[in-house]
């Protein structure tokens, strides 16, 4: 799982713990997953907390070698990392959308390959989860570069499945709609800001953490083998 020093992240390690799997946890700041990894080790799966900079090429391979290394293998994989700036699009930077696109879009592919070629393609097995987010499908002000990233997550996800689908790999798009994160926290600050999401949402309500567990379990486990190059909504 990466970027599991909060929010999502620790939403679906926690998911996939409870369903039984150990965990190889990692950030860009090793002292941000001690609390997350004893967590674990307290539901009596292991954890093991890696550093990775998904904009660092050297970084990534470090990360796949040591986590192949640690656990044995690696049979899912959950591309959570993610970063976000919001702006409006006039006021993005050059730097903003680079930021956003290596670490949202870059990052995703080149973290799934490096896990692929040293784990799941020689065993001919693997369950590649991307995460992606509502506005992989949805276009909201603000959000321009970030969910350009999203987009493209959702489409290289159907690429990747298609690549990877003869050894046994799937690839699906887990895309949360609106859930209270660090990341976002000061939105729901605004009680306008929360009416207007919650008049668009269905169950006129953010996503809670327990939203996300089935979803992610279902797609890293067996019960999904026929499933592949999906994006599944959970909004």
């Amino acid at each position: 799982v990466t970027g599991a020093s909060r929010g999502l992240g620790q939403y679906l390690g926690r998911a996939l713990a409870r369903a039984g799997a150990d965990l190889a946890i990692t950030s860009r700041r090793m002292d941000s997953l001690a609390e997350f990894r004893r967590e674990i080790e307290g539901m009596g799966r292991r954890a093991v907390p890696l550093q990775l900079d998904v904009r660092d090429c050297d970084s990534i391979q470090r990360m796949a070698e040591a986590a192949c290394a640690a656990c044995g293998k690696v049979d899912i994989l959950v591309n959570n990392a993610g970063c976000n700036v919001r702006k409006h699009a006039e006021e993005v930077t050059w730097d903003d959308w680079n930021l956003i696109l290596d670490t949202n879009l870059r990052g995703t592919f080149f973290v799934a390959q490096a896990i692929a070629k040293r784990s799941m393609i020689p065993r001919r097995y693997g369950r590649i989860i991307n995460i992606g987010s509502v506005t992989c499908v949805a276009g909201y002000a603000g959000l321009g570069p970030y969910g350009a990233s999203r987009g493209g997550v959702k489409q290289l996800t159907m690429s990747l499945a298609d690549d990877w689908g003869r050894f046994g790999i799937t690839a699906n798009c887990l895309a949360p709609g609106w859930f209270k994160t660090a990341q976002n926290a000061a939105l729901y600050e605004h009680k306008d800001w929360v009416e207007y999401i919650c008049d668009r949402i269905p169950l006129k309500r953010p996503g809670q953490p327990g939203d996300l567990d089935g979803a992610v379990v279902f797609l890293a486990s067996d019960a999904s083998a026929y499933v592949t190059g999906q994006t599944l909504l959970v909004d």
